[in-house]
Order: C-alpha cells, then structure tokens, then sequence
C-alpha cells in the first residue's frame, strides 16, 4: 500500500514537474527570447541607420549656419524664449537660438546659439525617428520630407505634420512648446484598413565639438549626462574619446543630454524603460559626440525635448510638473548640492530683491559670515594663542635644534602648561572649508552671474577684471601676454591676504613661513584671469575676516 502511495505521488510530481516546464518554456521564456532577438533586430536597424545617416553628414559639404538655413525648408519656432526652425526633411531640431542670452555684452550682439545644422562647423542638432519588427513596413527616414499643417510652432500653436508612405500607412506627430524651453512630441501611424501598427521610437542629440578650441574646467562638468534609474552619470568628453561608446538600461525612467557651462539639450522620455547610449566618432577629422535613446514598442509614444538655458527655477519647474529625476543636477553645483541648492536660492532672493547680482553676492557673504562667526572667533582666538607663544616656541627651536624628539616633547610640554590646542585654530576652518568651496562652486556656474554688471569698471561679473596695472590701467596701450594682465580687483584681493598673514601667527616653520608670504603674490597671478564676481566675492570675505579679527581682538583682549 505504501509503496503504491510513493509511486503515486512521484507520478504526480513528474506531471506537475512537466506542466511548469512547459508553462515556463511557452509562456515566459519563449516570449523573453522572442522580445530579446526582436530588439536585438532593432538595435541593428538603428544601427544601421546610425552608420547610413553618419556617411550622409560626411559627404555633405561643410556650409556656414545662415545659408544651411537659407536653402532648406522649415517650420519657424517662435515664442518668449527660443528662436529657429525645424527642418522638415528628417523632422530634425538644428536652428534654435534663445532670445534672452547674447553671445557678447553687447544687447544688439548675436543670440546665443543652442542647435545649428549637421553640416554647419557647429554642427548642434536633435532627431527622432522610429524602427519596426515588420521589414516590409516603409518607414520615415532622414530624407522623408514631412507635411505641416502650419508654418510657425508658437506656445500657443502646435505644430501637426504627417507622412505617407505610400502603402496606406501614415505617421503623424505633434510637437508641441510651452513659453520655455520645452518640446512635446507625440508619435503614431495609422494604418488605412484599421489594422494597429505598433512601433519602436528612437531620439539622439549629435554635436561637433572640437576640444581644442575649448578649456577644460576641473570644477565643472561639460559633456554627456544622464539620469538612468535615479543616478546621475556624467561622462566628459576626454572619457568619451577613451571608451568610444557607454550603453546604460534603464528600467525605472530618466533623461539623457549632453550640457555646457549654461547650455542643456535633453532627451527625456515618458516611458520608464529604455536603452540609452553615449557615443563618439570622427569623420574627416571633426569629432562628434551623441547620446540616444531606444524606447520599447508602442502604438503611440510621446517624448520630451529641452533646449535651452540651465534655470534652476526652470529646471525645477519641469522636474517638478513631468516627474524628472534629478533635473536640477543638470547645474553641476557638485557634491555638496544639499548646501548648494539653498545658497543658490537665497542669492537669486536677494538678487531679485537688490537689483544688482555684485550686491547679492556681498550680502550673501556677509551672511554667511555671520553663520560662521562662533567658528571663526574660535579659531581666531587659538590663533592668537598661538601667537603669544612664537616667542617661547622660538626659544625651544633654537635650544633643541638638534635633537628633534627632545623639541617636540619640549612643545607637547608648553602646549599643555599654556592650555593651548594647536589643531584648534584649524578644525573650525577645516568645518568652514566646504561651505566656502560651495560658495565659489555657485558663484562659478551660475546662470545669472553672466553679463551681469557692478559698480564702476566691472560690466561682466563673469568675465576677467578688464584693469590692467601694466598698461597703467589703460593709459598705455601695450600687447601684453595673458600672463601680464593684473586687474585692480586680483591686486585688491592680493592685499586682503597680505593684512590676513600679518593677522595671524607666521608658521612655526621658518622656510615654510616665506612660502606662505609669497602666497598672495601666486593668487595675485592667478586670479587675474577669474571671473570678477568670484574675485570680488574673496576680497569682500578677506575683508570681512580682517574685521571679524579686529573685533574679536577688541572684545577679548590680545
């Protein structure tokens, strides 16, 4: 009986064995293969139309922006905030132009330019497209060229526009721009016997960038970005020439783009899973750098492109109202944004609120100088600590100069009689470094910063001081190397510093202490070619320091 009952139940175990085998390999395992070999097939699509489409913009001769613009027919883009056109052949972005930032100083100065034509030498341009599992489906290309509806794209006015493709299939998208910086383009095909068409859309942003012509700030991230499962990945474009190619699944949705200083384009879109890619190659000696995305099958898709100006009200708005990951890291204020982002908002608040962006930065300053006070009145006070005993401390160098273990228990022994901590006077400097960093870090990419203008000489807070002590300040007219260009606000700085050392006790060191009196003269040097806001802003905060000394001086006797 027993052994009928054993046998039973291994029957029935083989038979359930064999059912979840075979519902496993049908239902889920077979379709993952089916949908695996599908995008791999669509990835090969893009791929090769990736490759036609670059032999296309290499054979194409390079021709300047204005007559590119001229002999192509275009949608206009008109509104508050932009400026350009669409070109209709491929649907491309690559004439957009933002109507409240020039180029120069100037107001009558050219618009800055975000997107310029493929063949252009600042070849800046956006495209989407659409792949499918149907090889006999005729699909839009880079050289369909598409009908609209209307010749202007407005905030108020979407633009329609539609393609045939001559075998009863059509493909219409809307795109559509609200007064900033932001398009909606919505995608589908019909199909005129009624049957669904189900279609993969792919987007890429590909520019020219020579990194020659271009300065490399450490400080500062430019080049490709993306947030892929809420992590922001950043990938200059040294790093890009070295891998060739990074390849990223996303799974819970983001964005991918590729940033300057103040200017963003980016590809967001609305589906949560994608492939993305950042890529570079070179033709005829001009490189190119792309960032794509491949999305999944869909009837109908929707995504979003930004090009514009890095607003960090703007970018909050649109991270806020489309759900976009971490939008504002596309302003790179760096590790320390949590410190960042409120400083940030505050000195816009007390811009808007004082009308010149040189006023806001000393306000700022003031204020957190007055945050940091108990730090620097402990600090100071150590300091001047320290600098009663320099006379005893010499005596002791001087009597155990030869014996180095014996003067270093000679000056644990004074420290401890005298009640003094020697690393006490840098600790709360060291609490107040980061924040100091994260000012310069603000000053350094802010938006606002930019052609704004001071009191006096200074037009340009984020240009150089354009004073010069060997021209005499303008009174010669001389040629000088860069090297030889000190302005009035570097040497303002330079004796800031000088007042500061005299402040504070010299290192006990005495070859390390010349070093450190030469420091201000190397700042000197090199600040002259910082931007003039973060030149005025240390002077104002050595400034402030010397004052913050000179009272607690006052107060607590030296």
């Amino acid at each position: 009986m027993k052994k009928n009952q054993d046998s039973q139940n291994l029957i029935i175990a083989l038979v359930l064995s064999m059912l979840i085998m075979t519902y496993w390999q049908y239902f889920i395992e077979a379709p993952q293969k089916k949908a695996e070999i599908a995008n791999l097939k669509l990835k090969a699509q893009k791929e090769k139309l990736q490759t036609t489409e670059q032999t296309k913009l290499a054979a194409a001769p390079i021709k300047p922006r204005t007559e590119l613009l001229a002999e192509t027919k275009r949608v206009k883009i008109k509104s508050d905030a932009l400026n350009g056109s669409i070109y209709l052949q491929g649907l491309r972005f690559d004439d957009i132009a933002l109507v409240k930032y020039r180029e120069e100083l100037d107001p009558k100065s050219p618009e800055v330019v975000v997107f310029s034509p493929a063949n252009s030498k600042e070849g800046y341009f956006a495209e989407f497209g659409f792949l499918s599992e149907n090889k006999a489906l005729k699909l839009p290309t880079s050289d369909t060229i598409w009908t609209a509806d209307s010749d202007e794209l407005t905030p108020t006015k979407p633009l329609n526009l539609s393609w045939n493709n001559g075998d009863g299939v059509t493909f219409s998208v809307k795109i559509e721009l609200d007064d900033k910086y932001m398009f909606t383009i919505t995608s589908a095909a019909h199909d005129a016997k009624g049957n669904p068409i189900t279609l993969q859309n792919y987007g890429f942003i590909n520019r020219v960038y020579d990194l020659k012509k271009h300065t490399a700030m450490a400080i500062l991230h430019e080049g490709l970005l993306g947030v892929f499962d809420g992590i922001l990945k950043e990938t200059d474009y040294k790093k890009i020439n070295t891998d060739k190619e990074q390849s990223f699944e996303v799974e819970k949705g983001g964005w991918l783009g590729i940033t300057d200083k103040y200017w963003l384009s980016a590809l967001i879109p609305t589906s949560q899973q994608f492939n993305s890619h950042f890529s570079t190659y070179e033709k005829d000696g001009v490189s190119h750098y792309q960032a794509e995305y491949l999305g999944n099958s869909a009837t109908s898709s929707t995504f979003r492109l930004f090009a514009g100006a890095k607003e960090m009200a703007v970018l909050d708005a649109y991270a806020e109202k489309y759900n976009i990951a971490l939008f504002d890291h596309a302003i790179d204020l760096g590790m320390f944004d949590f410190i960042a982002k409120p400083i940030f908002k505050l000195l816009t608040y007390f811009y808007a609120l004082l009308g010149n962006f040189g006023l806001a930065i000393l306000l700022l300053t003031v204020c957190v100088k007055a945050c940091m006070y108990p730090l620097a009145s402990k600090s100071f006070r150590s300091m001047n600590q320290m600098k009663k005993l320099q006379p005893k401390m010499a005596e002791l160098r001087e009597l155990y100069k030869d014996d180095k273990l014996k003067l270093n228990q000679a000056m644990m022994e004074l420290y401890k009689k005298e009640k003094v901590n020697p690393a006490s006077g840098c600790l709360p400097m060291l609490i107040q470094l980061p924040v100091f960093f994260v000012l310069y870090k603000v000053l350094y990419v802010t938006l606002e910063m930019r052609h704004a203008p001071f009191y006096g000489w200074i037009h340009d807070l984020s240009a150089s001081d354009p004073t010069n002590l060997f021209t005499l300040f303008g009174l010669l007219q001389w040629n000088l190397p860069a090297v030889f260009h000190l302005g009035i606000w570097p040497i303002i700085y330079c004796a800031t510093m000088v007042i500061q050392q005299q402040q504070s006790p010299p290192p006990p060191d005495p070859a390390q202490a010349k070093v450190m009196k030469l420091m201000p003269f190397f700042f000197l040097f090199l600040f002259s070619a910082f931007p003039a806001g973060l030149v005025i802003y240390y002077s104002w905060s050595n400034t402030l320091s010397i004052l913050q000394q000179w009272y607690i001086k006052k107060r607590h006797g030296d």
